[in-house]
Parts: C-alpha cells; sequence; structure tokens
C-alpha cells in the first residue's frame, strides 16, 4: 500500500496535455450525468452515479488530475446555475472544496493501473473499492460540515443539526458509492484501457 505515497508526490508533477483534455472532457461528463434524475429518498438526500467520471480520472491521473476533475465539475455546476446556494463561504465549501477532494480518490492510482496492467483485477478491484470510499468520504465530510454550519434549520423538529446532517450526508454518500461502485464494476473488466495509460500498457 506504499502507493499512497507515491499518488502524494505525483501531486507535483505536471499533467500532460493529455490529461488535461481528458479532465476537461470527464468533468463535462459529470455535469452531464448529474443532470440525469437521481434516485430521491428524501428532499435532502440524493443518489446518482455522477461522480464516476470523476473516479476514472483519479484512477488515471491520480490525486491531481482527479482534484482538478472535481474542481471542474464544481465550477460548471456553479456556471450552469444547478447549484444549490445559500452563501458564498457554503458556495466554496461545497461546490469548490467538496468536489476537488474527491481527488484523493486517486492515492491508489499507481496501483491500481499496475495490477490491471498485469490482469490482476482481484488487487485492482479491492484497490478501487478503497479509493471509492476514500474519495466519497473526502467529498461528503465537507457536505457534513457545510450541513451542520448552512442547512440545520431544514431539520425535522426535534433533530439536532449535526445529527440531520450526518444522516442526510450519509444515506447519499454510501448510496452514491454504491452507485459508483456498480458501474465501475461493469465497465472496468471489459474496459480496463478506460484507466490504464500507455505508461502502464
Amino acid at each position: 500500500m506504499n502507493d499512497s505515497k507515491t499518488g502524494v508526490r505525483n501531486v507535483n508533477k505536471a499533467l500532460p496535455l493529455q490529461a488535461k483534455i481528458e479532465i476537461a472532457i470527464f468533468a463535462a461528463l459529470a455535469l452531464l450525468l448529474d443532470l440525469l434524475p437521481s434516485i430521491k429518498i428524501a428532499t435532502a438526500v440524493s443518489i446518482s452515479f455522477s461522480m464516476v467520471p470523476i473516479f476514472i480520472m483519479c484512477f488515471r491521473w491520480g490525486v491531481k488530475g482527479g482534484a482538478l476533475s472535481g474542481l471542474l465539475w464544481g465550477l460548471l455546476q456553479l456556471a450552469t446555475g444547478t447549484a444549490y446556494i445559500l452563501t458564498a463561504l457554503q458556495t466554496f465549501i461545497e461546490y469548490i472544496v467538496a468536489f476537488a477532494f474527491i481527488g484523493f480518490g486517486g492515492i491508489f492510482s499507481q496501483s491500481i493501473k499496475t495490477n490491471l496492467a498485469n490482469n490482476n483485477r482481484s488487487k485492482a478491484f479491492v484497490l478501487i473499492v478503497l479509493s471509492l470510499i476514500i474519495g466519497s468520504f473526502a467529498r461528503y465530510f465537507w457536505h457534513f460540515i457545510a450541513g451542520i454550519i448552512f442547512w440545520g434549520s431544514y431539520a425535522p423538529k426535534g433533530m439536532s443539526a449535526l445529527w440531520y446532517s450526518f444522516s442526510m450526508n450519509g444515506i447519499s454518500m454510501v448510496g452514491s458509492l454504491i452507485a459508483c461502485l456498480i458501474i465501475l464494476s461493469l465497465l472496468i473488466p471489459s474496459a480496463s484501457r478506460m484507466i490504464v495509460t500507455k505508461s502502464h500498457s
């Protein structure tokens, strides 16, 4: 698991032009997927697989690529008017910081690509699951914080802002994580080239 150190070191490396193009395309794809009807359990609970393109960037280009792709996705939501805006600080936390933090799902990028290139799919799958958990938690932690500060007044009578934010964001996180895992487990076995870059093929 020392790949996590490699992932952090790679943050300082400049991304090639191909990565920048892919980041822009996949961020736009995430926005398009986000516009599709999602599973609504409650007003504040939404389950979607729109993080899939961002996780693919995490796996292909590591923490930096995933963070930039997530950040661009958040900015696109602001630009297209699909964001839920209360205050400037809430917007910064939920659409800049939270979306960029999905990039931590790229911490095992090198090991995932190496194992897929060597046809060791079982180990790659375990690392992908770990990456999804890390990236999803990193994002929804900030939604949880924002929920306590900004959305607590929407909590049902008798429910604390902390518990309201924890339950709403927790359900959204777990549901979206499972949805992304299902999609990726269907895609990757038949299209591992989506993940493996030329240097690992």
